[in-house]
């Protein structure tokens, strides 16, 4: 007579054959993305850096205009005229046309100057700063698409591998060596690996998306051919100047001291000088009139932008001792990070090594029957988690990497900008 629970068994068998079915269903990805190398030539195009580029293009045209000249005031003006008595019409009317030009004394145009250049230097290095960061988003954006990948690969590795035993499983209960539950249990892990690669594949797709939004490209990303996550770190140089936080904290700190200046040039007087014609109609005669004018500083002498101007200076320089410090601190620790992340990933490939090792030996004992489903069970996560592992440290060297580019005002992995 044969076994209670051969159709029950046989119908778990089926279910994991048609698990193992969908499993090996996927799409076809045909539209791969570019290279790193190529997207990070064309970061020129992000709208980040479009964005910085025109704050740059205004602050130069900023520096322009404040070398030009101000502009002559013309003067047409008539006296004695249209009244009564002989001053009816305009046969007594003294008539002038004179032309007032400001004079800037005092340095007043080249104070103007140099503190929309050191402001267009600020500038600058902020958009050198925004580009390293559009820089560092993408190769991050990259790496987590890749990882991402990878993720749903391992994910489907481990669907099979939970299949793979449980047919094993399954054939063991067939032959009365192992309960029933056991087949149940093997069933439960199959569609728990299911489920896990399900999350994994919409995760590959999101990342996919973040990337072709970030990568601004005309297709879809569905696959990454070129690894990041394997690549070798750009060699390690001796910083050669400052971080470039601090560069632009220096540079406003250059600039808040100009607008000092500026102000207090301000709060000297501004001269005028008039230079005319009047005709003389009742003497029938012209004669030349010459002029100087300028503000008496009694009520206002510019104190309050003065004293604003010093009080922005202090906090400029303020802000670039703490961010000189925080640059210190932060050197040191990407510094640590990425040293860790390169042991780590050197672990990471260890640890897959034996656990793929000690999963084979377990699978042998298992179909002999020396080993408990329960060992090959623990064996076989602790080889899926060596597996995730091993991107996990691979994703954490980039971002280490990325903070240090940063740090050192390049972009990640020995790009060029």
């Amino acid at each position: 007579m044969p076994p209670v629970y051969r159709r029950p068994l046989r119908y778990a068998a089926g279910c994991a054959l048609a698990l193992a079915a969908a499993a090996t269903v996927s799409p076809a990805w045909a539209d791969p993305a570019p290279s790193f190398s190529t997207l990070l030539a064309r970061i020129g195009q992000s709208p980040v850096t479009l964005e910085a580029e025109a704050s740059l293009d205004a602050a130069e045209a900023r520096v322009r205009q404040a070398g030009a000249r101000p502009n002559p005031t013309l003067d047409l003006s008539m006296d004695s005229a249209f009244g009564t008595g002989p001053f009816s019409g305009v046969g007594n009317a003294e008539t002038t046309l004179s032309v007032t030009q400001d004079l800037e004394l005092w340095g007043r145009r080249g104070a103007r100057v140099d503190t929309a250049r050191a402001e267009a230097g600020t500038v600058a290095l902020q958009r050198d700063l925004a580009m390293l960061d559009a820089a560092g988003r993408l190769a991050l954006v990259y790496a987590e698409a890749e990882a991402a990948q990878r993720r749903f690969t391992l994910a489907e590795e481990a669907l099979a591998l939970v299949l793979a035993d449980a047919r094993a499983m399954m054939r063991l209960v067939e032959e009365g060596r192992e309960p029933l539950m056991r087949g149940l249990q093997a069933e439960s892990e199959a569609a728990s690996a299911r489920a896990s690669r399900d999350e994994a594949l919409a995760e590959r797709d999101a990342g996919f998306a973040r990337l072709t939004a970030v990568a601004m490209l005309d297709a879809p990303a569905t696959a990454i051919p070129d690894s990041l996550l394997d690549r070798g770190l750009a060699k390690a140089e001796a910083p050669t100047g400052a971080v470039p936080t601090v560069r632009i904290a220096e540079a406003e700190k250059a600039a808040a001291e100009r607008r000092i200046r500026v102000e207090r040039i301000r709060s000297r007087p501004d001269v005028s000088a008039t230079l005319g014609v009047r005709r003389y109609e009742a003497e029938d005669a012209t004669a030349l009139t010459v002029g100087i004018s300028l503000p008496l500083p009694l009520f206002d002498r510019n104190r309050g932008n003065i004293d604003a101007a010093e009080a922005e200076f202090r906090a400029a320089d303020a802000r670039l001792i703490q961010t000189r410090q925080e640059a210190q601190a932060d050197r040191q620790a990407a510094t640590a990070r990425l040293s860790a992340s390169t042991s780590r990933v050197s672990a990471a490939d260890a640890g897959v090594t034996s656990a793929e090792e000690a999963y084979r030996l377990t699978r042998i004992g298992f179909e002999a029957g020396r080993l408990s489903q329960l060992e090959l069970s623990a064996t076989r996560a602790a080889l899926v988690s060596a597996r995730n592992a091993a991107v996990d440290a691979r994703l954490a060297r980039v971002r280490a990497e990325i903070d240090m580019a940063r740090l050192q005002g390049r972009a990640p992995f020995g790009g060029t900008q």
